[in-house]
């Protein structure tokens, strides 16, 4: 499969169109051997921080949020596929916004952390509140979230005072 983005570029600001864009790149990605990406999930009074680590040369899809929150490029660079191409370098602090869907090719080792203000304290708990739940339905289901618990399964929590 061959897809030109720098060509229909402005086609990404059409939402439909850039969630087949993407929904075929995870349907092209979901039978490849999966990378883990490590995590860190971090907490204080009031704040989840979700910091993961990327190795250069993957290919990835972001989850999708409710809410608009701040994000961190602490280290490395990344090209983004969202409504534009861009090329974002550390250091970089952006805002994503609520809905947003993004293919993200990393560059270089990449640090990238977002923060979302909650009192919860689990994970799961946190994800079902601050995610939205998007159906990629050109991959089975049982699949997609076998390789993103394998993806996401090297994690360490981080509570306030540690």
């Amino acid at each position: 499969m061959s897809i030109s983005l720098r060509k229909n570029v402005q086609n990404f600001n059409n939402d439909k169109y850039r969630d087949n864009v993407i929904d075929m790149f995870e349907y092209a990605m979901i039978d490849k051997t999966p990378v883990k990406l490590p995590l860190r999930h971090i907490f204080t009074e009031g704040i989840y921080a979700r910091e993961i680590t990327c190795k250069a040369g993957t290919l990835l899809t972001s989850m999708v949020h409710r809410y608009d929150h701040p994000f961190v490029l602490s280290k490395g660079k990344l090209r983004i596929f969202d409504k534009d191409i861009a090329e974002l370098e550390a250091p970089f602090t952006g805002i994503t916004k609520a809905g947003t869907r993004r293919l993200v090719y990393i560059v270089e080792d990449v640090i990238w952390t977002t923060f979302h203000a909650t009192t919860k304290t689990s994970v799961e708990e946190i994800e079902k509140d601050i995610l939205l739940d998007y159906k990629n339905t050109l991959i089975d289901e049982k699949k997609f979230k076998e390789v993103r618990a394998f993806v996401t399964s090297d994690y360490k929590v981080i509570e306030k005072g540690d």
